[in-house]
């Protein structure tokens, strides 16, 4: 496999992730119902784009394979009551570098991270469940699948930093 790296963003690089998320929220527009704004582009929430660089335990990592843009990962700290962990909120692949393994291994290795882990997927995406459910199948780690009920079409994960 290429080699894999997770590189943190910066603020002056929020358009690119800006222009990625374009990616993402278009192949997500069918199961999510999302139609574009009149600018011919997904809405993007400003102010929930900025807590990335702003927000203590919140970031916006590119995932570069062999030097090149192969997508992102956003990682965000959980607001949910009672739960102190991390989350691996969104995570996004290239068509041109999926099928090889890639999302896995940057999932695994967010996951495997400091501290407690969330992963939630929805449940109307075929793919994200599949990809949550193999990922979750190969961590080192205890996982629990928990219901929060803040949203019934999110399975969620919990995943302790203790390890097996």
């Amino acid at each position: 496999m290429l080699p894999i790296e997770l590189l943190t963003t910066t603020p002056d690089q929020a358009d690119l992730i800006r222009n990625l998320y374009q990616f993402y929220a278009y192949e997500s527009s069918d199961w999510e119902q999302e139609d574009v704004e009149v600018n011919g582009r997904f809405y993007i929430h400003e102010e929930h784009l900025q807590r990335y660089w702003l927000a203590e335990g919140w970031s916006a990592n590119l995932v570069l394979v062999d030097g090149f843009i192969a997508g992102f990962v956003l990682v965000e700290r959980s607001e949910l009551p009672g739960i102190n962990a991390s989350e691996l909120a969104d995570l996004f692949i290239l068509k041109r570098y999926r099928r090889q393994g890639i999302g896995r291994a940057v999932a695994l290795q967010v996951l495997t991270g400091a501290g407690d882990w969330l992963l939630r997927c929805y449940a109307p995406d075929p793919a994200a469940v599949a990809f949550c459910k193999a990922v979750v199948a190969e961590l080192p780690r205890p996982v629990q699948q928990i219901v929060l009920g803040d949203d019934p079409d999110l399975l969620t994960y919990k995943v302790t930093s203790a390890y097996h």
